[in-house]
């Protein structure tokens, strides 16, 4: 299947979201409840609609500035904004994409988000906009009910209040020093005093047993946070409220690992080992895996009931078991060197890679042996990519 995100289809496409979302008097789109009931339902947004299942949609940006676009890969539809200037970094919290470049980060609000309540998740989609900008180069993102915690590129941190966001407003509350994640009502702060624990307010809870030296990234996971920090990682737990530390060195003093990327909220997380191949961090264990693929561009861990995913630079996708690092399927996705940007995005039965030289999105579905499951071509090139919704 070619799905093409080009002229008269993507006007007419942003039609159909407004419809489907907004507009009482259109036709219902399947899988969606329709109106919020008269009880407001858990994580509930003013002007958005609960749906039965995941929304997932695509936010693929342009790095020369011509433009963003927004896929919802339920339709097909494609919202079309704007270009704002050169992109040179991509991240998201599951419903933001926060676009960096020239010192400057712009949110979109993808319009599609999941709010897990107890034994069951909720799902809502509105429409896809801008939602501001913040100062800085922004290297990572994660949030909870209250807060939006952006990492960036100087060291820093900046909190900002997600009801506010949710509105389209940047209200930032406070700036950490350090790489700061919201975790169990709490703020979990890496940074060169060590490892600390802070109410959402500023006031600090704890310090734990635990050091992270230039801390670079971080994951959330279903068994804590995982600080990625010079010679391997920290995982930060929480048991009635008591937060303990745990350093997991990488094996044999291996490779520095890149910036973390999984399947939403799982255990398992993938990063690029620089000329080795990649890592998978099993954060239950907790332990680390090298896949030697070589030259890696990207990584990333889709759970710890399915593969590795490894683009190496020549445009060849890997799949490597999750257990033993042994190379399970193969296939060439992309022609020629892979460029900077090009990334693997997965959420719980696909994988989604940007090829910008062939201005395509493939869809590949990693239980079936890599197949590209479909194909969405964009009129504008797709040089950086992030999936929210999940």
């Amino acid at each position: 299947m070619r799905t093409t995100m080009r002229g008269p289809r993507a006007a007419a496409a942003l039609t159909t979201v407004l419809c489907g979302v907004t507009l009482a008097g259109c036709g219902g789109e399947a899988g969606h409840t329709g109106a919020p009931a008269t009880s407001t339902p858990h994580g509930y947004v003013e002007g958005a609609e609960e749906a039965a299942e995941p929304q997932s949609r695509l936010v693929v940006a342009d790095g020369d500035g011509r433009g963003v676009r927004v896929l919802d890969l339920l339709s097909g539809d494609v919202t079309e904004l704007p270009g704002d200037g050169a992109v040179t970094g991509a991240v998201t919290d599951g419903r933001f994409a926060f676009l960096s470049g020239g010192n400057r980060t712009r949110v979109i609000d993808s319009g599609v988000w999941t709010v897990e309540h107890g034994d069951h998740n909720h799902y809502y989609r509105t429409d896809p906009g801008g939602a501001g900008a913040v100062d800085g180069t922004v290297t990572g993102a994660w949030s909870d009910s209250a807060l939006v915690a952006l990492a960036r590129d100087d060291g820093t941190t900046v909190l900002l209040d997600r009801e506010a966001l949710e509105s389209g407003e940047v209200d930032e509350r406070d700036t950490v020093d350090g790489v700061a994640v919201p975790y169990e009502q709490h703020v979990v702060v890496a940074g060169g005093d060590g490892i600390a624990v802070r109410e959402r307010d500023g006031g600090k809870v704890s310090d734990v047993d635990a050091t992270c030296e230039d801390p670079g990234n971080a994951a959330v996971t279903n068994r804590g946070v995982v600080f990625g920090c010079a010679g391997g990682a920290v995982l930060v737990d929480s048991d009635d409220g008591e937060f303990t530390g745990e350093a997991v060195p990488y094996p044999d003093g291996g490779p520095d690992a890149g910036a973390f990327r999984q399947r939403p909220g799982a255990e398992t997380l993938g990063a690029v080992a620089a000329r080795d191949g990649a890592w998978l961090f099993d954060a239950a264990e907790p332990a680390w895996t090298l896949a030697k693929t070589g030259p890696a561009a990207a990584a990333a861990a889709t759970g710890p009931d399915g593969p590795l995913l490894v683009l190496t630079e020549d445009g060849v996708l890997h799949a490597h078991d999750a257990e033993t690092g042994e190379e399970t399927a193969t296939t060439r996705l992309l022609d020629g060197d892979v460029p900077d940007g090009v990334t693997i995005t997965v959420d719980t039965d696909r994988a989604y890679v940007n090829d910008p030289a062939a201005a395509t999105v493939h869809e590949v579905d990693y239980r079936d042996d890599l197949r590209v499951a479909r194909t969405f071509d964009t009129d504008v090139t797709p040089s950086l990519l992030v999936e929210t919704g999940r």
